[in-house]
């Protein structure tokens, strides 16, 4: 009995370590998954994840690591009934694909095809899986290069690349034949952010938040959620003011802002790549750091009931979350809407306006013109004569 007590008390010792050590990466790992993280997490992974930090590890990557670390050791766990190996062994590998890439027609008529009812149980109570059929393949190989990645920087070597993987993999992604969703069913064009503003107004100083937000996000070229929600004062300069026309000297000035954006999803941190604001995003933006009172640190925050604003900054779901409810604010079906919506948004904008596709790529910061002008090819078919020979 003294030693359960003990092995108890020593459990809740090491959690209560681990714990501590997250929150010095409070300011890149998600806090209000600290506690969960600190349980699923071994002291040699919270020792991985501050080594990548301390090596310059985008915070975004870094995010991603620890999530998905955190849903693999749950998983082998459940599995295995042990934690997760370094190396990854070749068979486990394939039970993970097996696991989470599987035939919806065959688990009908084989219910131990696929997750063990268990496993999935487990991991539907932890909170770390919310998918009723098969995983998404972008999911699975995400994760499986995030669990590759861990195992070079602990300076081992994996089975990632061994055939048996590559063809288990190919072969569960036909058999799992699920549709490639779009991020968002329909994208956030100029006509639709007019209605997500209309409901933004007022002196509230939520609404001087999302104003400033939305419009931030889709006139800097539709950034990412990620993008947006890691913006701070620091990253904001001011720049001289331009023409409202650029052709006409005349016309009346308008402010311009720089955003340095660092290291993006297509980018690294020594690009230094930067995009513009002018005119009235500029205006909503600066309104609200000054009437919420930010000097320095994250630009959006969250605001509790009493109107106190947080000093930590939005995450990249609550993005998409204050998007959805301005939607429905908005008349909108939030359904068909994401924070993805404003990137395709700005691009198919771009098109409807006649903008050429490298101008608008400047903004954007598209690396891929495959993905960029699939936008424009589906604005420039909506708007061709093609589609209307009867009508």
């Amino acid at each position: 009995m003294i030693k359960q007590h003990r092995t108890a008390d020593s459990n809740s010792q090491a959690l209560h370590r681990r714990a501590e050590e997250l929150d010095a990466l409070d300011a890149i790992l998600p806090f209000d998954r600290r506690d969960q993280l600190a349980a699923l997490l071994t002291d040699d992974d919270v020792a991985t994840l501050k080594h990548l930090a301390s090596e310059g590890m985008g915070g975004n990557t870094l995010k991603a690591l620890a999530s998905d670390l955190g849903y693999l050791e749950a998983w082998c766990r459940l599995a295995t009934g042990s934690p997760l190996p370094w190396p990854a062994p070749e068979a486990l590998l394939l039970k993970f694909v097996a696991h989470h890439l599987w035939d919806p027609v065959k688990r009908a008529e084989e219910p131990a095809h696929g997750m063990p009812a268990d496993v999935e149980a487990g991991l539907r109570c932890e909170g770390l899986l919310r998918a009723k059929g098969p995983h998404a393949p972008g999911t699975v190989r995400r994760r499986l290069t995030s669990w590759s990645i861990l195992t070079r920087w602990r300076g081992l070597s994996g089975a990632f690349g061994a055939p048996s993987l590559k063809s288990a993999l190919r072969l569960a992604v036909k058999a799992s034949s699920r549709p490639r969703q779009r991020k968002s069913k329909n994208a956030v064009t100029g006509d639709v952010l007019a209605k997500l503003l209309a409901t933004c107004a007022g002196d509230r100083l939520v609404n001087r938040r999302d104003m400033a937000l939305l419009l931030t996000a889709f006139a800097s070229g539709g950034r990412r959620r990620s993008e947006v929600a890691g913006l701070r004062v620091e990253d904001l300069n001011d720049d001289e003011p331009v023409h409202a026309d650029p052709a006409d000297k005349t016309s009346p000035p308008l402010p311009c802002l720089s955003i340095r954006l660092g290291r993006t999803k297509t980018t690294t941190s020594d690009d230094d790549e930067h995009v513009l604001l002018i005119g009235r995003p500029v205006a909503a933006l600066k309104r609200w750091l000054e009437d919420a009172g930010i000097k320095d640190g994250p630009v959006f925050r969250r605001i509790d009931q009493w109107g106190n604003v947080d000093r930590r900054a939005l995450t990249p779901q609550s993005i998409n979350l204050i998007l959805k409810t301005r939607c429905k604010q908005a008349g909108l079906d939030p359904v068909l809407f994401s924070a993805h919506g404003l990137r395709s948004g700005y691009l198919t904008e771009a098109a409807n306006r006649g903008i050429p596709l490298p101008e608008a790529m400047q903004q954007s910061l598209h690396k891929s013109v495959t993905q960029a002008a699939s936008y424009y090819n589906n604005a420039e078919r909506k708007n061709g004569r093609a589609a209307r020979l009867i009508i």
